[in-house]
């Protein structure tokens, strides 16, 4: 038996076999073959593979999404099989003698290029599936799995850590758990987790040996442990302490369609922060009240190409229409820092936490706020959406978001594209700026939510990816928690709501602290509602609010 220890972010227990990611070689071989012939039928081979691939996934895309969702795939498969296509790379293989994975690369540059160039919109949306069809045929030549696992049962997935763009593309059907070499509690990889409701480990450094893929291996998220070929006394004890979660989770179940209501009375509404649209079926099954948080970056970083205005109105739509008049509150796109994209050609940054991200981006670069904002809009004719700006410093800043949606607006009606007059207007108060500014803030917007992890990260000077800062980065510092109680202050004296949408919505070592502030809605990972919850329903706010308010404003606060 082994014993590894790390940190654990997401809680649970999980027993399965080591998988290790295989991550996409990012620069492809160049070689001349001597066999030109056996390299064509490579190709060959390679590309009835991925046609077969597209049309699993048209005909999953179909059941869960409908004939438009399926029509992309097909879509993938006829260019795949384009005969201008094909022909292009026979001849590289053929006559120049290239490698199959290279001369797939270089057309699927060239016809990218010349998609990109032309003038019809649809056309130039081409660029991007083209791109995607040939990574498809490449990976399969170069034995790179799409979505990072080649296993026929769910796993116990391994990384050093994962990119937000890798994160948003794992088949999440495989995988029973996380552990990462590095990582933090506030990473893509944890957040992801604990919104899938598995167990997640971070910093096991390197006592996570490549000999061990294969081998069973048992997580307890909420130690930290990692166990690979487990006795017999830790794998029972394990597996106990494995019922009894699921036991609790059981009895959990039972407030599902009951009042997040303390017992003196004080209302507080429970939402979900979620990262694409295949996620509403969680919150739903969780009994989350709305959806307080959709990450729509997700949308970019699953992409090759900006994503057109269809593409977005139709995955805002599907979240809208299914969540069936719920509250939802999108966040427009917020990348950057951590968050990075290659077509977005941003350029280095010494410090990309502090640099040109989220908001800044949006309003440097209009046409792609633009689009995004457009698709927003047409989508809240199915729905009742809260559009949210991240990275919020300024009162000038929400002016000019707020004048776009007003052109945007303006268009849509000139065009005749219905569209709702009651969507919200928010901004994420995650810098000590928004929070101090926040009396000035209310006045332009309709609601805050606070987003606790960047909240932390600048108010206490502290990178929130570097594991290494450990008690550094503490989200329940005095600091943190008076800036939210100045923000709630302000939002009730200017008439708005606030909301919690950052991972500390979900600490139940806060919630009587939260309602004690005013917090109005708590948005959690779908797993989080039930336990939330509980907490919520067992608290007596009266009890212990001006003990708790008057500790916070303390110069020793005891929180």
């Amino acid at each position: 038996m082994i014993s590894i220890q790390g940190k654990g972010v997401s809680t649970g227990v999980a027993i399965g076999p080591l998988y290790y990611y295989q991550r996409a070689k990012s620069t492809i071989r160049r070689y001349e073959v001597q066999d030109a012939e056996a390299e064509w039928a490579r190709f060959k081979d390679a590309q009835a593979k991925a046609v077969e691939q597209l049309g699993v996934l048209a005909e999953k895309a179909r059941e869960e999404a409908g004939e438009e969702a399926a029509s992309l795939f097909e879509t993938h498969q006829m260019m795949a099989e384009d005969m201008d296509y094909e022909e292009a790379i026979e001849n590289l293989v053929k006559e120049d003698k290239l490698n199959a994975e290279a001369a797939v690369t270089d057309i699927a540059a060239q016809f990218a290029d010349m998609f990109a160039n032309m003038d019809d919109p649809y056309f130039q949306a081409r660029a991007a599936d083209v791109k995607d069809v040939s990574g498809r045929i490449v990976g399969i030549l170069t034995g790179v799995v799409q979505g990072g696992i080649d296993s026929p049962v769910p796993v116990i997935l391994a990384a050093d850590d994962l990119a937000p763009s890798e994160t948003v593309q794992l088949d999440k059907s495989r995988i029973l758990g996380f552990v990462t070499e590095g990582g933090s509690g506030s990473s893509h990889t944890a957040i992801l987790a604990r919104t899938m409701g598995i167990p997640a480990i971070i910093g096991v450094g390197d006592q996570l040996k490549p000999e061990y893929e294969g081998r069973e291996v048992i997580v307890d998220g909420s130690t930290g442990s990692v166990i690979v070929d487990a006795d017999e006394e830790t794998r029972a004890r394990l597996m106990a302490k494995r019922e009894e979660q699921l036991k609790h989770q059981r009895m959990l179940e039972q407030l599902k369609g009951q009042p997040n209501v303390t017992k003196d009375g004080q209302s507080i509404k429970v939402f979900c922060n979620i990262g694409n649209p295949e996620d509403v079926a969680a919150v739903l099954s969780n009994d989350g009240g709305g959806i307080g948080l959709f990450r729509s970056e997700f949308l970019y970083l699953n992409c090759e190409d900006y994503p057109s205005e269809e593409d977005q109105f139709e995955a805002y739509k599907k979240v809208l229409s299914d969540m069936d008049g719920r509250e939802v509150v999108i966040r427009t796109l917020d990348i950057g820092a951590d968050k990075q994209i290659d077509y977005f050609d941003l350029p280095k940054e010494e410090n990309p936490a502090l640099g040109n991200r989220a908001l800044r981006i949006c309003l440097n670069r209009p046409e792609i706020f633009k689009t995004q904002l457009r698709a927003l809009y047409r989508a809240s004719a199915f729905g009742r959406l809260g559009i949210m700006f991240p990275m919020v410093t300024s009162v000038w800043e929400v002016k000019e978001a707020r004048k776009m949606c007003e052109l945007v607006k303006q268009e849509l009606t000139q065009e005749g594209i219905p569209f709702s007059d009651d969507v919200e207007l928010g901004i994420m108060i995650e810098t000590p700026a928004a929070a101090i500014m926040s009396d000035r803030l209310a006045k332009e917007v309709d609601f805050f939510s606070c987003g606790t992890n960047d909240l932390t990260q600048y108010t206490l000077a502290c990178d929130r990816q570097n594991n290494d800062l450990g008690r550094f980065y503490n989200p329940h510092h005095p600091a943190v928690l008076r800036l939210l109680k100045m923000a709630a202050d302000n939002a009730h004296k200017n008439g708005i709501w606030i909301g919690i949408c950052g991972e500390l919505g979900a600490d139940l070592e806060l919630t009587e602290t939260f309602l004690s502030i005013g917090i109005d809605e708590l948005s959690v990972s779908p797993r989080s509602v039930l336990p939330l919850r509980k907490k919520i329903r067992e608290t007596d706010t009266g009890a212990v609010r001006d003990r708790l308010i008057a500790d916070l404003m303390n110069d020793t606060p005891t929180i």
